[in-house]
């Protein structure tokens, strides 16, 4: 016998969000950050460099390597993906916009596979609301829409899902296929079709997309559910089996691609552990503080002899997410799989939610969205006409040489969203307090008000500090006489990929030097590079840094020719900026700066 259900609503109370609110808050959600930008450091650079040269075919499709560097994460799916978005849109579009287009199709994937998956779980009999002896209790599908609404509502609010959902990497491919998957449990075994493509779909992207291990849990956990949850039996055992098999398939895709890798690290330090508790409470914030009341108001559904599969399956798929956060780097990025299960569990937090809690989520977020709405505003006034001053010149400190400029659409989008923000304020100073979702009107509305401002008003700034492109135009510069090829030591995949895009150069690995005239290499790897170059025959022809980071520097180098060589030891100067131990200095290129 199930226990009785804590949640008592009313018809009234589950009266349907607006759709065209809710998709033109998603549409604006997804649409800032995608454009606009050049490829971010470190992940964003290094993925889109892989997605090219696999489109320009100068690399395998299932060993991918540039410059003679197997990416960072093991993901192939996202580069997949870019690449072949690149090779059918790139004669249209620039490379870097055709790569994300894939990708925003993935963020609007794991918003639709929210919604429906929460509406699922809320349609279940155990999540039902207590029926009135009169009647005038909610309705099955408009309670179970009304909680689907306010689950997304909950994502979108999550602090953390704001730049890692915008960025070309496996980590968005993974939130998505663990969308997919999270959908498929919740809707079965009510339904069987669409849930089962949905699975294959989501434990075949988790495998590709660098998460085996993961999609074989979350496989295994669905499959228990499908088995032992109540409802319709005659569908159970075909849909358990159906997800064993497919869990299955996933494992042995990964095993015939090589994907299974091991990251787990050992235990931190206290000063980690104080960190990771920091991620916690910010990257999951307001979804955490809402899980952890359902689970209290909900625990003897949650301990009861009869599985509830609207609690048991998110809680499932939020404990593998935290798990993986504890035991594997980077912490954030496993964190970001979570996140839709914890919407989830948020949303049967506000059946149960308390006036008072629910006016304290709406005073906190009123006061720190419209805080950081002003601060944007200022910030980007200053930057503007030099008044206040004091934002001007610390903006002029973090990134010297910034050329601010004004861009009348940007201007126009910020603008909008911010009335839309004060028009949102004054509905729900109104004190609409039937709705189910209202408490999280104000937050997913503040987060999507604060990243779009941030990625209109801000984002030359942002993409100033976070892009190779200033610092590519001074390599650039340097190799504007090179001839032949330019070999590469010490750099990442990520710093490799900025110099064969922003240069055009035919950047090769260091064992062809031999070959090349030219050498880029990281200043944090020149006492390495001294066994490749003969004595006295390279000098340095540039040393370029980062403008918002002085020790991210590059060293760009070049052979001498053998006349040069003879005179070097007796008439070369000393460069504005000291060459790397063992170089002759350069004795007609300054440092470029």
């Amino acid at each position: 016998m199930n226990p009785p259900t804590p949640a008592i609503v009313t018809q009234g109370a589950v009266r349907a969000l607006p759709r065209w609110a809710l998709l033109l808050l998603c549409a604006a959600y997804m649409a800032a950050g995608f454009f606009g930008r050049d490829p971010w450091r470190n992940a964003d650079m290094e993925a889109f460099g892989f997605m090219r040269a696999l489109a320009q075919g100068h690399t395998d499709w299932l060993a991918p390597q540039l410059v003679g560097m197997a990416p960072d994460t093991d993901g192939l799916l996202p580069l997949w993906l870019g690449a072949w978005a690149i090779e059918l849109l790139g004669t249209w579009l620039p490379a870097e916009y055709a790569a994300r287009l894939p990708f925003v199709a993935l963020l609007a994937l794991t918003l639709a596979a929210t919604w429906r998956g929460i509406y699922f779980l809320a349609r279940g009999p155990a999540a039902q609301p207590v029926a009135f002896a009169f009647g005038g209790e909610a309705q099955p599908r408009d309670y179970a829409r009304a909680l689907a609404d306010a689950g997304l509502l909950a994502l979108l609010a999550c602090l953390g899902l704001a730049q890692y959902s915008h960025e070309t990497t496996s980590y968005l491919a993974q939130l998505a296929c663990g969308a997919l998957l999270f959908y498929a449990g919740c809707a079965l075994p009510w339904r069987m079709a669409w849930p089962l493509l949905a699975a294959a779909c989501g434990l075949a992207g988790l495998a590709l997309a660098g998460a085996p291990s993961l999609a074989v849990l979350m496989g295994l956990g669905c499959a228990a559910l499908a088995w032992a949850t109540a409802g319709q039996h005659r569908l159970r055992v075909p849909a358990a089996a159906a997800l064993l098999a497919l869990t299955l398939a996933a494992t042995l895709l990964a095993w015939a691609l090589d994907l299974w890798r091991w990251r787990i690290v050992a235990l931190q330090d206290a000063k980690e552990w104080h960190s990771l508790l920091r991620l916690f409470v910010w990257f999951c914030w307001p979804a955490w503080p809402l899980a952890l009341w359902t689970l209290w108001r909900w625990r003897h559904q949650i301990a009861s002899r009869t599985p509830q599969r609207h609690l048991l399956l998110p809680l499932w798929f939020a404990l593998l997410a935290v798990a993986a956060t504890l035991s594997t780097r980077p912490a954030d990025r496993a964190l970001l799989l979570g996140l839709p299960a914890l919407a989830a569990l948020a949303a049967f937090a506000l059946p149960t939610l308390r006036r008072g809690i629910a006016a304290l989520i709406d005073w906190f977020t009123l006061l720190f969205f419209s805080v950081s709405a002003i601060a944007i505003w200022i910030v980007w006034l200053a930057v503007q006409t030099g008044v206040p001053a004091k934002p001007a010149a610390n903006v002029a400190k973090l990134a010297p040489g910034f050329a601010p400029s004004f861009s009348a659409l940007a201007f126009a989008a910020a603008l909008l969203a911010t009335l839309a923000w004060c028009a949102l304020v004054a509905w729900r100073a109104k004190r609409n307090r039937q709705v189910i979702w209202k408490s999280l009107v104000l937050p997913a509305g503040g987060a999507a008000l604060s990243w779009l401002l941030l990625m209109t008003l801000w984002l030359p700034m942002l993409d100033y500090g976070r892009s190779f492109a200033p610092q590519m135009a001074g390599v650039r510069a340097a190799l504007a006489g090179a001839r032949g090829c330019v070999a590469g030591y010490g750099l990442s995949p990520a710093q490799a990929a900025a110099v064969l895009y922003y240069t055009g150069s035919d950047l090769r690995p260091v064992a062809d030097l031999a070959q090349c005239d030219w050498l880029v290499t990281d200043i944090n790897a020149h006492p390495g590079v001294g066994r490749w170059l003969a004595p006295g025959q390279w000098q340095q022809a540039a040393s370029v840094a980062r403008p918002t980071e002085r020790d991210d520097r590059l060293l760009v180098l070049r052979r001498m020719p053998p006349a040069d060589m003879a005179q070097a030891p007796q008439d070369a100067r000393q460069a504005q900026q000291e060459p790397a131990p063992g170089l002759a200095p350069a004795p007609d290129e300054p440092a470029a700066q």
